[in-house]
């Protein structure tokens, strides 16, 4: 009868791959031979992105690439001049990318009487765009997506914080929009404040994350493997002023 331990290190490590990373985890508890094959470097490279030597270029420095996974599943990396943040989903091993307040075309957002450019500590970017006070609220980002994971599901997020004195946002409807080469492929209004009414037709409110900031769904897509770009558009023009929101960015990750 065959038994898995029979088999070579390498050729347990190729039927490993052929599952997940969570998966892999599990399969070391199996035996001693599964073990040493669910932690070797031949089966976690698999798991990590092609071009993971140019986007962390300190990889060399990880015991192994099992731990450098893990470190990009919990630390974010800054690519791109600190433009944008790579990480990958624990997991699956999917791409996961966020857009820094400086990659994303925000109104008025370079005028200091509406908007301001500061740092804080919880931020992984060094500033985050703080907005005073603007009658035009606006915010684009843009990525294309062969950055993405090959036929993935997505979902794209407003990450932000609400400052103590924050006005305007109460019960106030932003229409979000996301758009493939120009083609529209999701539409919802959102909410960053929440105001304690039930959820209805789709529309989303803000839920606190793992890093204690906020974050509120923008829409969804699929990244079947073209060439496209992805535009997400955030929008709110009523004549009524909105301000004390911090920017973090716009967080684009498997659903």
């Amino acid at each position: 009868m065959p038994n898995f331990d029979d088999l070579s290190n390498d050729c347990l490590a190729l039927i490993i791959s052929l599952t997940s990373p969570l998966d892999a985890c599990r399969s070391s508890l199996v035996s001693k031979s599964f073990n040493s094959a669910a932690g070797s470097d031949a089966l976690w490279e698999k798991f990590l992105p092609a071009d993971y030597q140019n986007l962390v270029p300190a990889w060399p420095s990880f015991f192994s690439l099992k731990s450098l996974y893990l470190s990009l599943c919990d630390h974010p990396v800054l690519i791109e001049e600190g433009k944008k943040s790579f990480s990958l989903d624990k997991r699956s091993g999917k791409i996961c990318y966020m857009l820094a307040p400086r990659n994303l075309a925000i109104a008025w957002g370079d005028t200091p009487r509406y908007w301001r450019w500061i740092s804080i500590p919880s931020s992984r970017f060094p500033k985050v765009a703080e907005l005073l006070f603007v009658f035009w609220f606006e915010i684009t980002g843009r990525i294309d997506t062969c950055n993405l994971s090959l036929m993935t599901r997505y979902n794209a997020f407003l990450v932000f914080k609400l400052v103590a004195n924050a006005e305007g946002f109460e019960n106030k409807p932003i229409e979000a929009t996301l758009r493939l080469d120009g083609t529209q492929v999701s539409k919802r209004i959102v909410y960053v404040m929440d105001s304690g009414d039930v959820v209805q037709n789709g529309d989303q409110y803000p839920k606190v994350r793992g890093d204690g900031w906020l974050e509120v769904e923008l829409g969804e897509f699929f990244n079947g493997g073209g060439l496209e770009e992805l535009e997400i558009h955030i929008f709110s023009h009523d004549g009524f002023p909105v301000g004390g929101l911090y920017v973090q960015g716009i967080d684009i990750r498997p659903c």
